[in-house]
C-alpha cells in the first residue's frame, strides 16, 4: 500500500511538473496568435489551432481566456518568434522554434545546450531546404464516416496526405493551406485534437537506440527551456 501510494504521488507530481512547463508555452502560443490575427477564433485559424491544442492537453478554459485577453495588453508586444538551427549528437539535425521576450537570454541558453551536447548552432536558414513546413491536423476517427470520404472532402482544401493509426488520424498539407484545411476539418464535424504548423524532415535518418537515447536527452533539455515552443529533428 505504501509503495502504491508513493507511485501515485510520483505519477501526479510528474503530471503537475509537465503541466507547469507546458501550460505557459500553450498560453504564449495563444497570446501570440491572438495578437497576430485578432482575438476571434472564428476568423483566426492560428488562434483556433492554438486553442484546440491547449484543450487537447486539458488546459483549463480560464487559462485559455486569460491568454487571449493578454494579447490586448502591453506584455504581448514583448514576445517575438525566433528560430535556431543546428546539429546535435551523432549529427542529428535540430530545428528549435522559440517565443521570447529576451533574445540575448534565449540565444545564450540554446547555444549552451548545443555546446554541452557536442553539437553546434548553424546560420539561420541553413536547414530550410532539409525540412518542409506543413499544416498538420490530428483528429479522432469519425463515426459514421469512411476515411475515404473524409479524404475526398479535404483534397479540395489542401490535403496532401492522410494517415490513420487506430482511432487517431492525421492529415498533412502545405503550410499555406493551414487555415482552409483546418476549417474544412471543423466543417466536417471532425473532433480535432491538435492543429499546428510543423517542420517535417525531407530525408529522415535512421539512428541506433543508443544514439536516439543521447539525442532525446538534448531534446528534453531544449524543451525544458521556457522560451522553446517546439523542437524538430530528422530522426526517421
Amino acid at each position: 500500500m505504501g509503495r502504491a501510494f508513493e507511485y501515485r504521488r510520483a505519477s501526479k507530481e510528474k503530471r503537475w511538473d509537465k503541466m507547469s512547463k507546458l501550460f505557459p508555452k500553450l498560453a504564449r502560443a495563444i497570446t501570440m496568435a491572438a495578437k497576430e490575427g485578432g482575438d476571434d477564433p472564428d476568423t483566426n485559424a492560428k488562434l483556433r489551432a492554438a486553442i484546440a491544442t491547449a484543450k487537447a492537453e486539458n488546459m483549463p478554459k480560464d487559462n485559455i481566456d486569460k491568454a487571449i485577453t493578454r494579447a490586448a495588453g502591453k506584455d504581448a508586444d514583448t514576445f517575438t518568434e525566433v528560430n535556431y538551427e543546428g546539429k546535435g549528437p551523432h549529427g542529428v539535425l535540430l530545428y528549435v522554434e522559440c517565443a521570447t521576450d529576451n533574445n540575448t537570454r534565449t540565444f545564450s541558453n540554446i547555444r549552451t545546450i548545443f555546446n554541452k551536447s557536442g553539437g553546434q548552432l548553424m546560420n539561420s536558414g541553413g536547414l530550410d531546404f532539409l525540412f518542409s513546413r506543413k499544416a498538420v491536423i490530428e483528429f479522432k476517427k469519425p463515426e459514421g464516416m469512411e476515411l475515404d470520404e473524409v479524404e475526398l472532402e479535404l483534397i479540395d482544401h489542401g490535403l496532401e496526405e492522410l494517415d490513420a493509426e487506430g482511432n487517431e488520424c492525421t492529415v498533412y498539407g502545405d503550410f499555406t493551406d493551414f487555415g482552409r484545411l483546418s476549417k474544412a476539418c471543423e466543417d466536417l464535424g471532425l473532433e480535432v485534437t491538435k492543429a499546428n504548423l510543423q517542420r517535417i524532415p525531407n530525408n529522415p535518418t535512421e539512428f541506433s537506440e543508443e544514439q536516439i537515447a543521447e539525442i532525446e536527452e538534448v531534446i528534453d533539455k531544449l524543451e525544458d527551456d521556457d522560451d522553446v515552443q517546439s523542437v524538430y529533428t530528422n530522426i526517421a
